[in-house]
C-alpha cells in the first residue's frame, strides 16, 4: 500500500512526531519523490512549496530527521513520520518544534526555548 498522491494534486501532508516523546515537531508536505527518497535513505525528505523543490531536512543546518517509523492514514492521504531529531531542533527558527507558540487569553506566547540562532546556522 502506497500513499495516494493523486489526492492533494501530488502533495500530501506529512506530520512529523518525535519518536520518544510523541511531541509534534512539524508539518510538511511530501510528493512521490520525497516519499521514495525518505524510504530509500531512512532520512526525511519533503517538498518545499515555497521553493518549489525537493529538500532533505537538515541539508543546510545538519539537523536531519532519522525516520524510525512511517505510517499512512486510512484514506492514504496523510503521512505520519516518527523520527529521531538530530541536533534537537526541527524548526528553522531554532526551536525544537515548529509549534513553539501557544495561544491564550493574552494572544501568542513563546512556550519553549530556542535551541539555536538561525542567523548562525543559515
Amino acid at each position: 500500500m502506497e500513499p495516494d498522491f493523486q489526492k492533494g494534486d501530488g502533495l500530501l501532508p506529512a506530520i512529523v512526531q518525535d519518536e520518544r516523546s510523541g511531541d509534534v515537531l512539524m508539518l510538511a508536505y511530501m510528493n512521490k519523490e520525497a516519499w521514495d527518497r525518505t524510504r530509500t535513505t531512512g532520512e526525511a525528505h519533503y517538498y518545499s512549496r515555497s521553493r518549489q523543490k525537493l529538500w532533505h531536512k537538515g541539508e543546510s543546518s545538519g539537523h536531519v530527521q532519522k525516520v524510525k517509523h512511517l505510517y499512512l492514514d486510512c484514506d492514504q492521504d496523510t503521512i505520519l513520520l516518527k523520527v529521531e531529531q538530530v541536533g534537537g531542533a526541527a524548526c528553522h527558527k531554532g526551536y525544537r518544534s515548529c509549534f513553539y507558540r501557544k495561544f491564550g487569553e493574552e494572544g501568542a506566547q513563546v512556550c519553549s526555548a530556542q535551541i539555536f540562532d538561525p542567523k548562525e546556522v543559515y
